[in-house]
């Protein structure tokens, strides 16, 4: 039985699917066919949200913890974010040679309130979700959001199968992203949070505590989890500009992509919780990281699009499992008293390495090629997976010590 915060949740999750996959899915396609971008501009694509979440998220932190509410903030910043595609959908009728450098910029400015709002909502949730339920919660609804992601970009690549250099086509998408990510926000103020006390205000406004460092815990997970997301996201660009410029993929093709990826999804969703469940979220991490080093390197030895689409189906059964267990990681190696700063730390370096790596990823395509830029970065995945083990065996180590020291002298 849902209780009343995770049905409108799992609404507003629905809405914000919608807004991202009717938009944020084509910006590349958009940006190469319509706007003329330069493969250095598809890679800020990729790097600019990132740069600009890393010069936000200390002001946003600094918000969420003199707020009395943090629904209120991250409402406002979704509403401001989604309000922004309405400029996008006027890029078009600026001088040819503006409208990818302005395209970019307003992905930039539309990124400001988007930190605001990732932030808050990972802190807004975690504190209105039962730990106990947070684990089979957060499967199915990711689970029920991908069904619905992976219907609206089905119907988004047959209906505008033929219309992949039609202007009209791209405005229409980004007006539907405009009214889903308005519904968005309406749904955040509807969930229903406790007021923070001035004493409890008080008490959070410390802007750093230094002392989180000392778990070994979230030391462990931070320098996985980043290398981890350094290696998946150098490639981004590169995926990007391979499907259009290489394979020529249509916005009928890049849909059946997306919708492959997130149709596999669907299925897995619910095998990486139990397993998981069964043997740790660390140590079934590491096969989710090894899984992800085969999808750059099956996708450069072809420009087949059905052998393209069966490489994103595949790729779907690994990707379930990072959007499942890496934020559940986050949240089980960030002590629960500390857990804003443990967050807001980890959304800055996050922030920091998401910017380098398609960076890195565009460098090496331009110096190496696309099949050797693909095949370092299966490499670097396939070492990301290395790390976690190591983690794992470290981290259980340390447990067990401190079990054993707890159980001789009854602590």
């Amino acid at each position: 039985m849902r209780t009343y915060n995770e049905k409108i949740s799992i609404y507003n999750g629905m809405a914000s699917i919608m807004a991202m996959n009717v938009a944020n899915t084509f910006f590349p396609i958009f940006a190469i066919t319509i706007l003329g971008a330069t493969n250095y501009q598809v890679g800020l694509i990729s790097s600019l949200p990132p740069l600009i979440a890393l010069l936000m998220t200390i002001p946003a932190a600094i918000w969420l913890n003199k707020a009395h509410t943090h629904k209120e903030l991250v409402g406002y910043s979704i509403i401001a974010a989604r309000s922004l595609f309405f400029l996008i959908i006027f890029i078009v009728y600026l001088p040819s040679e503006w409208q990818a450098w302005v395209f970019l910029a307003v992905i930039a400015l539309m990124n400001v309130p988007t930190t605001i709002a990732t932030i808050g909502w990972q802190t807004l949730i975690s504190g209105l979700i039962d730990e106990s339920r947070r684990g089979q919660f957060f499967s199915d609804r990711n689970r029920l959001l991908t069904i619905i992601g992976m219907v609206s970009t089905v119907v988004v690549g047959v209906v505008l199968r033929d219309a992949t250099k039609s202007v009209l086509s791209y405005q229409v998408l980004f007006f539907i992203a405009l009214c889903f990510g308005l519904l968005e926000g309406y749904f955040i103020f509807r969930h229903k949070e406790e007021t923070l006390s001035t004493e409890g205000i008080v008490a959070q406004r410390k802007l750093m505590d230094w002392s989180i460092f000392q778990d070994i815990g979230y030391r462990w997970f931070l320098v996985a989890a980043l290398f981890f997301n350094f290696a998946w996201q150098m490639a981004w660009g590169i995926f990007n500009i391979y499907h259009v410029r290489y394979a020529e993929a249509t916005i009928f093709w890049i849909s059946m992509f997306a919708a492959g990826n997130m149709s596999m999804q669907i299925v897995t969703f619910p095998l990486w919780k139990k397993w998981a469940d069964k043997h740790s979220n660390v140590l079934v991490f590491v096969v989710v990281a090894i899984g992800m080093a085969t999808t750059p390197f099956l996708t450069v030895l072809t420009t087949n699009l059905f052998a393209l689409l069966i490489v994103q189906t595949i790729s779907g059964f690994f990707l379930s499992g990072v959007v499942l267990i890496l934020f559940n990681m986050l949240l089980e190696h960030s002590p629960s008293d500390k857990r804003t700063y443990c967050i807001t730390t980890y959304n800055v370096l996050l922030s920091a390495m998401a910017f380098i790596a398609p960076q890195v990823g565009i460098l090496l395509l331009e110096l190496l090629g696309v099949e050797l830029a693909m095949h370092i970065n299966a490499l670097l995945r396939l070492l990301s997976g290395v790390l976690f083990f190591v983690m794992y065996v470290s981290y259980s180590r340390k447990k067990k010590i401190v079990t054993e020291i707890s159980r001789r002298f009854n602590l």
